[in-house]
Parts: C-alpha cells; structure tokens; sequence
C-alpha cells in the first residue's frame, strides 16, 4: 500500500527516532546528536550515530529513519511499523483515494526511472564521446575520487540515445518527460531530449535518491548550466545541492570542528571544490536565491548554518537577500552566519589559490547575522547628511520589526541601534564606507559640553524625567538625546526609555522592577521639576513638553540647541508638514528663551 509523502514526513518529525532507538539501546548525547552501540551487530565502542532524521552505523552500515528502524529491529511489515507509529505520534493513518495511490505509485516508478537515467549518464561518462567533459573536470582540478562521490557524468550527444534506453526499461515518453529529463514542447507534446553535451551533476535528496539533474555545457551555448524543471520529485525552492552529504559530517570526530562547518556557497563547483578540501557540508541552491525552505533544511542540520558569498557585487546582492529572507522565521537557537570572500574570488578559485587554511580562517572569523545586516545597510548610504541617517534608522527599524519572536525582535532593534549611535554620534567619530566611488570627509560630532555641576545634573534629570512620563516626544529628540554625555545612574534608565519608547506604562514598570524608580520619584517631588512640568501637560499639550525638554537641553549647550534649530528648519522647508513645523517651532521657542537667560521653561507656550 503506498502512503501519502507529506504524511510520511509529517510522522517522521513528530516522533522522535532517539527515543524509539532508546526502547531497544542505551543512547547518549553527543553534540546535538545522539550515539548508542548498534543494535544490529555487537559492539563495545559506540559507532551508531543518531541524528534528527535518520540514523548511520559507522561499524556495520546499518541505515534509515524511524520507520525502517522499526520494521528491521522488530521484523514488523512497512504498514505495522507505520500504525505503530502513528499511534505514538497521536496521527490517524490516511485512507488513500485510488488518485492518490496512483499518484503515490507514479511518484515511486519516477525514483527509479531517475536512478536508471543517472546510469545512463555514468555509462556515456566513460565513452570516447566524454573525453572533454573528462579533461574538463581535470583542468578544473576534480579528484576521481569526487567524481565518484558526487556521481558526475556526461549527458551524451542528446540524439535519443537516453530515450531509446529508458524505453528500453518500459518507461514512456510521458514518464521521461514527466521526469523532466525531455523538452516541453508548446502543444504539450514531449520533445527530444533536455541535456547534451554537458558535464551532468546529479541532484540527490536527503534519503540518497536521484531527484534531478543540473548540466554544465562546454564550449558555446547557453545558458552556461541547466537544471531539470520542476517536477513530482524535484522543487528546486525545497532542494540543496549536496544535502546528502550533510548526515555525515557530524561522524568526523578526528579533524577541526570548524571543518564539519554547514556552508552555504553558490555553485556545484564549490560544493565539490569544498568537499574535496575537506569541507564536507557544503551546499548550494540551485538557479535561485537561498529561500525560506531551504533555511529550514539547514537547521535541521545545524543551528546556525555559515553563508558564503562571492566578493562581487552580485553576492553582496545575494547576501543581503539572504539575510532579509531569514528574518521573518528567525528563533533565539536558529540564526546565520556569513563569511564574504575577496573579491573576484570564489571557494572554488579561493581554495585554489589561498588553500583549506586560508578558508578556515574566514569561517573562524565569520560575521553573524545582525553584524552583516547593520554593515550591508550603512552600505547603502551615499553620504552622511541628516536624510540618509533618518532613512538608515528606518531601515534598522524595519529590520527589527520583520523578526516575529519578540524578544529576539527587541534585542536586534538594541543592537542595531547601539552600533548606529556609537557610529554617527559618538566623539570623535570617523566615517567609512567600502565603497571605492566615495571618499567622506571626515565628521565630528560635538557632544554637549556637561559641567560636573550640580545645575547642570538637576537639568539631565529633568530630560530624562520628561522622556519618562511622556516618551511620545522620544521621536522628536532622540538624536540630541542620545548624544548627551550622560553619569551612569542616567545612561542606564536612557537605555530603558530607548527599549520601551512605545509605552510610557513600560517604561515605569521596567524601571520599578530595576530599582530605578526611585530617582524619578525624587526627580518628580524636586521643586524645580514642578516649575514646569504638570500631570495635565502629558494629556493636553504634548507640544509643550517637547519645548521644555529643548530648553533644558539649550541651558545645558545653546550651540547644540541652535545646530538642532537649524537642523529642523532645513528639514522643514525640504519637506513642509505640519510635525515637521511643530518640531522646528518648539526648538526655536526654547532657544529664545536660552537667549533671554529664562531658568523656568512655564513662562509661556507656544
């Protein structure tokens, strides 16, 4: 009886296959994995290795998943060991329709039509015929070795020769095309045959399986490499080149971890070129950008997969869509690391070239994810006036807001924000950019000159009270805000008021559970805060508020507080707007009254 696939797949994840293996051995953790003597032949030493989906005996081969572990320990039949299963899984087993089992049935003949295709193609690699793509493989310097291990072979003239031989099998012409291994003709008919003269690289899945092929032609021609289309077997958005490989790599015990690495690279060459340096997790999309999918089937492996990208412009595109990708289905225990070669270098030519030392040191120096988002974003800026900052801060912002989990959502928007302040205002702050086309000169941010005076600490109170108890203005002054150079004890509650910007009730919980409160209680019970500062003010006149938080910045630098004047009104007129007039209005009516040497800021709105 054949069984729906998604089925399949569905109770292979919800049953765990360490826990069935334990009922039979003991198992133990090793790494993320698990290890146990091999149930199947006598051992001391622990050789059987278990693993998220399958299982490996490295003693006597034993192999397979939570099913075949069952029917082989227990001699039960395929459908037993499934409603076994199923009934620990809490899953009822699907009656199959006739279309389904027809389905089902078809599915299993294109497995092996597929396999008897790639022997086809193994035969033709050892003819007269495929001695260039030989010598090709040669000149790019791929091991014999590696091509046996990645299966490589050669498609032949595609004069019907494949045709001729899986007709020979019983096999159609609508499941050879259905195969996706023939031309689609604009009638729905099937033509001759999709790949000739090229070097073949099969596609396998996890369980080992030929799903696909990709082709590589030699000489003139286009396009350069050629993939199967979509078919039953093969979603090129759910499939890794080299994903077989990646249950094993967890097996090498005797080398640098670093070299069981999960890389991520773009090409079949540099699959391979890796594999052969030692870098047996190597992977790669096929013809598309890295997808949501493949991530997952990533972290099946590893928690955090490293990305390799070209040093052109084109993997700086990928890499960036890679990142933005990942976001949205980010956890605190699965994220991305990258690491970007020199340019006009790939793994494979940088191998070559540099060695597998050399590419051990980028993995050991890889970035992690938020690094590279906030780095590829400043890249975007082409200088560093006020509209690009205001453009990279909702940049930033919107990279935070894209992540669903909140927690992991507010520590990047943290992080972010932190590396954006401590670069465009911090003292003595140079600007840089890898952009060879653009030189910036360099910009030094004045901070407010503090005196250590107790005036001038009653006045940091007062803002910091202010942004308290109405954060809503936070929008309006953060920039000035955070380049105050401020004591510690007023540092720290300015990191809580940046955190919870979006709720005043927040902000004071967050405060009362820190045992910061009570510097604000004192603040608010202080006779200077109650010569201008009313609980009706939050409600009724939020405009106010803002013009007494820049009066007290003002009486703290008046310089700083005329380069915000100027700052407002040149954003003003650029873009006139009703917030935009607001903010320049209040900052121009505290800096009056700085002028008029006014202490109290309640002596008149605006």
């Amino acid at each position: 009886m054949a069984f729906d696939q998604q089925f399949l797949e569905e109770l292979r994840q919800r049953v765990p296959l360490h826990s069935i293996i334990a009922r039979k051995v003991k198992v133990a953790r090793s790494g993320r994995h698990w290890k146990a003597c091999c149930p199947f032949h006598g051992e001391k030493t622990p050789s059987f290795y278990i693993y998220d989906d399958h299982f490996h005996c490295y003693g006597c081969g034993a192999h397979g998943d939570v099913i075949s572990f069952v029917m082989q320990n227990e001699g039960k039949s395929f459908s037993e060991a499934l409603y076994e299963l199923a009934a620990l899984a809490g899953l009822e087993v699907p009656q199959q329709s006739p279309q389904q089992k027809e389905r089902q049935e078809q599915q299993h003949n294109l497995y092996e039509l597929m396999a008897a295709a790639h022997q086809y193609y193994l035969d033709q690699f050892k003819s007269p015929r495929a001695k260039v793509g030989r010598d090709y493989l040669m000149r790019r310097g791929i091991s014999e070795h590696s091509i046996n291990q990645f299966g490589l072979c050669w498609s032949g003239d595609g004069r019907g020769g494949l045709i001729d031989y899986l007709k020979g099998m019983g096999y159609s012409i609508h499941h050879i095309g259905e195969a996706g291994l023939l031309r689609k003709q604009s009638d729905d008919q099937w033509g001759g045959e999709l790949f000739f003269n090229r070097v073949m690289f099969p596609i396998f899945d996890r369980r080992n399986r030929v799903i696909a092929f990709g082709g590589r032609i030699l000489g003139d021609g286009q396009p350069k490499y050629l993939n199967s289309p979509e078919t039953p077997l093969f979603a090129k958005r759910r499939v890794l080149y080299g994903l077989n490989n990646l249950g094993s790599i967890h097996s090498r015990k005797d080398i640098d971890p670093l070299y069981n690495t999960v890389l991520v690279v773009e090409g079949y060459m540099d699959v391979i070129a890796l594999y052969q340096a030692g870098f047996h997790g190597a992977v790669a999309p096929l013809g598309t950008a890295l997808t949501q999918d493949q991530m997952r089937l990533l972290w099946r492996a590893t928690p955090k997969p490293v990305l390799c990208f070209d040093g052109d412009s084109a993997g700086h595109r990928a890499m960036l869509h890679a990142a933005e990708e990942a976001l949205p289905i980010l956890t605190s225990q699965q994220t991305l690391n990258f690491i970007t070669l020199p340019e006009k270098e790939d793994p494979d030519s940088f191998i070559q070239n540099q060695g597998e030392k050399a590419f051990l040191e980028l993995i050991r120096n890889k970035r992690n994810l938020s690094d590279t988002l906030y780095e590829i974003s400043v890249e975007l800026m082409v200088d560093t006036s006020p509209e690009q900052r205001a453009a990279l801060r909702d940049r930033l912002s919107s990279i935070a807001n894209q992540i669903k989990e909140p927690n992991l959502s507010k520590e990047y928007r943290k992080v972010l924000f932190d590396r954006f302040y401590a670069q465009f205002y911090s003292k003595d702050r140079r600007f840089r950019t890898s952009r060879k086309d653009k030189t910036f000169e360099t910009l030094r941010i004045i901070r407010p000159v503090i005196q250590e005076n107790r005036a001038d600490y009653e006045r940091m109170c007062i803002l910091v009270a202010l942004l308290v108890y109405c954060p809503s203005i936070l929008p309006s002054v953060e920039e000035a805000f955070c380049r105050l150079g401020l004591p510690k004890n007023l540092a720290d509650i300015r990191e809580v008021i940046m955190e919870n910007a979006e709720s005043c009730e927040n902000i004071k919980t967050t405060l009362q559970a820190r045992g910061m409160d009570s510097f604000i209680e004192k603040t608010l019970n202080s006779s200077n805060f109650s010569l201008y500062y009313s609980d009706s003010d939050i409600n009724t006149n939020e405009q106010s508020i803002e013009r007494k938080w820049w009066h007290f910045y003002g009486l703290l630098n008046i310089q700083e507080l005329k380069d915000q004047v100027d700052q407002a009104q040149k954003a003003w007129v650029a873009s006139p707007d009703e917030q935009r007039q607001r903010t320049f209005i209040a900052r121009l009516k505290a800096l009056e009254m700085v002028k008029r040497g006014e202490e109290n800021a309640q002596d008149e709105e605006v």
